[in-house]
């Protein structure tokens, strides 16, 4: 047994090795192929964004595609007059040298057979002679071949240098052939040649090959000088029309550059900045063009701000001026109110309504000083160190006689670890009293759940109620001011219309969302996000947005016990898996990053 788990351990070992090698490929492959790809993505990128580089390769592949084109067209022309005026000269000489040569062949009628081997390399070396100019390389060589090895000549180049297949036809056809090879020598390099031949007979009627061969090493190095020239000026003028087009290309893009800088500037709030003009060409007039609209914009953008401006001290100086008589006819309202049982039922209803009404009066007034302060920017952020948990529980203990009177059932899912953060208490309080009166009131009687969780970086509320919904469209609208969902729903309970409005402005203020979710039939969810830390940028939020219960059956309304309900963590049967702050946070790491990258003003739909 020993021996067994003694082999045993080298194969665990190697299996672990290998499997940690494996790791390593693994890990490696990705950061290879990112690394092979970046050349890539910077050219795809710098494609993408500039015009001129753009402009410039398309104008260098036309230009080498049609320098290409010419300079193929040029070179083939020019080598072929070059070889055809050397062929019809080479074959002239060829054929009245093989004249010369049958004419010889013929006189030596009387000639004996191994005589007539002399007279054939005699008429070779005198044909080879003919070509050869004293001081100068010659004209040409010539090769005779027999049938015989002894009846072959050659002046110089190898008998291979003649092709089989012009050998093939010069012996079917007693006619001249021409055609282009490769002259091979003994010591010295291959040169081109043209090789011309033809048959020459003897008394006896055997036939014997003879070949001219001109080397044409003058044609080519004529042919490689031209080619030069030709590549040499190509590559200038792809230069020259590259050149061209990068100052076209700049002469037109820098403009447009500068008018998109200007932009962003004017964009950013500089209202002032303009475009310089010069000239009178179509980038003076689109600069021109540019200027003036920028200044009917900025006229247009004053108007509109100087219009806010009194708006908002309108707003300001109305709600100020009705304070005064808001507070007397509060008084004298009051003093009814208190003596209503003396009066008869039909002016008590009438007492009710009044003071009912002014406490309405006097909220709407209240938040038009808040929406007013907020829109000349005179809100202040007092942030202190608070435990969320506690301002949920206080805003849930006073709205629990309207839950009650409402039939609605509310539950609160705290995490048991502390929600500290850096907030405005009083801000705060009045966004979460707004979102769970509003959840109460348009829940129709049904459970609402407040959630709160916490990450390392941010702690977020969320009011689910289950009641009408918001449709298609309307989550868009839900922050406005005065907005209602239905404009025939009467307000029963307070209702200014401004409560959500000012929420958002109070979220914004701390550098947080206020965002909403909502289906018809399946309710709505409010979730408010704060930053841990006053003045951190938000990236994500600790709860999803979307319900975990989004997708199920409608919720049927259950028998109302106590006005509401805290759940603790050992509510297992009661809390779900992933509404706690932790595993929230896990689990919307991937799913609302999205979301929580919209606009805190925009409303996310998630069905």
């Amino acid at each position: 047994m020993s021996s067994v788990q003694g082999r045993g351990r080298p194969d665990s070992v190697g299996e672990a090795s290998a499997s940690g090698g494996a790791d390593v490929v693994a890990r490696l492959i990705p950061r290879l192929a990112q690394w092979l790809t970046q050349p890539w993505r910077l050219a795809r990128s710098a494609w993408r964004r500039s015009i001129q580089l753009r402009v410039i390769t398309a104008t260098l592949t036309l230009s080498v595609v049609v320098v290409s084109l010419l300079g193929v067209t040029l070179s083939r022309q020019i080598t072929d007059g070059l070889l055809q005026a050397q062929a019809e000269a080479a074959v002239a000489d060829a054929a009245a040298g093989i004249d010369t040569a049958q004419e010889q062949l013929d006189a030596a009628v009387e000639q004996e057979p191994g005589a007539l081997s002399q007279v054939l390399r005699q008429i070779a070396e005198d044909a080879a002679a003919r070509g050869t100019t004293s001081g100068t390389d010659p004209l040409y060589e010539v090769v005779l071949l027999g049938t015989e090895r002894n009846a072959s000549y050659s002046s110089g180049p190898v008998y291979d240098s003649v092709p089989a297949e012009l050998r093939e036809r010069v012996r079917s056809e007693a006619r001249v052939f021409r055609t282009y090879s490769s002259l091979e020598y003994p010591a010295a390099p291959d040169v081109p040649g043209l090789v011309v031949g033809g048959q020459v007979t003897d008394p006896s009627g055997v036939a014997y090959e003879l070949y001219y061969l001109f080397p044409l090493t003058e044609q080519q190095q004529t042919i490689d000088v031209v080619l030069t020239a030709l590549a040499t000026a190509g590559v200038l003028l792809v230069l020259l029309l590259c050149a061209l087009a990068w100052l076209v290309a700049r002469q037109v893009v820098t403009p447009v550059r500068l008018a998109a800088r200007i932009a962003e500037r004017f964009s950013a709030g500089r209202l002032s900045e303009r475009m310089v003009v010069r000239g009178r060409d179509d980038m003076a007039r689109l600069a021109l063009s540019f200027n003036q609209m920028a200044a009917s914009l900025q006229h247009q953008i004053g108007q509109l701000e100087e219009l806010s401006r009194m708006q908002q001290q309108f707003v300001s100086d109305v709600s100020h001026e009705l304070r005064t008589p808001l507070t007397t006819v509060r008084m004298a309202a009051d003093v009814l109110y208190e003596s209503k049982e003396d009066f008869d039922p039909v002016v008590q209803r009438s007492v009710e309504l009044l003071q009912a009404q002014l406490d309405r009066f006097e909220s709407l007034l209240g938040d038009l000083l808040e929406i007013s302060r907020f829109d000349a920017g005179a809100a202040v952020l007092n942030a202190e160190r608070h435990d969320l948990r506690d301002i949920v529980h206080k805003v849930v203990d006073s709205a629990a006689p309207l839950a009650t009177d409402k039939g609605s059932e509310l539950g609160v899912d705290v995490p048991v670890e502390p929600c500290v953060a850096e907030i405005d208490t009083r801000r705060i309080e009045r966004v979460v009293r707004n979102l769970v009166v509003n959840a109460i009131e348009h829940g129709e009687g049904r459970p609402v759940r407040v959630k709160v969780a916490v990450d390392e970086h941010a702690v977020a509320v969320a009011v689910r109620d289950h009641g009408v919904g918001l449709k298609p469209g309307e989550s868009s609208l839900v922050f406005h001011r005065f907005w209602r969902a239905d404009p025939a729903r009467a307000r029963t309970t307070g209702g200014t219309g401004l409560g959500l409005s000012i929420s958002l402005e109070d979220a914004r203020l701390h550098g947080g969302w206020l965002q909403a979710w909502g289906d018809p039939g399946q309710g709505s969810q409010f979730r408010l996000t704060l930053p841990r830390s006053a003045g951190d940028e938000l990236r994500s939020s600790p709860m999803a947005l979307v319900p975990d219960d989004a997708g199920d059956e409608p919720i049927r309304v259950s028998g109302v016990g106590n006005p509401y309900r805290r759940i603790s963590s050992s509510d297992g049967d009661t809390r779900r898996s992933g509404d706690s702050g932790d595993s929230g946070d896990a689990g919307d790491s991937g799913g609302t990053q999205g979301t929580d990258g919209d606009d805190p003003a925009e409303v996310s739909r998630r069905g």
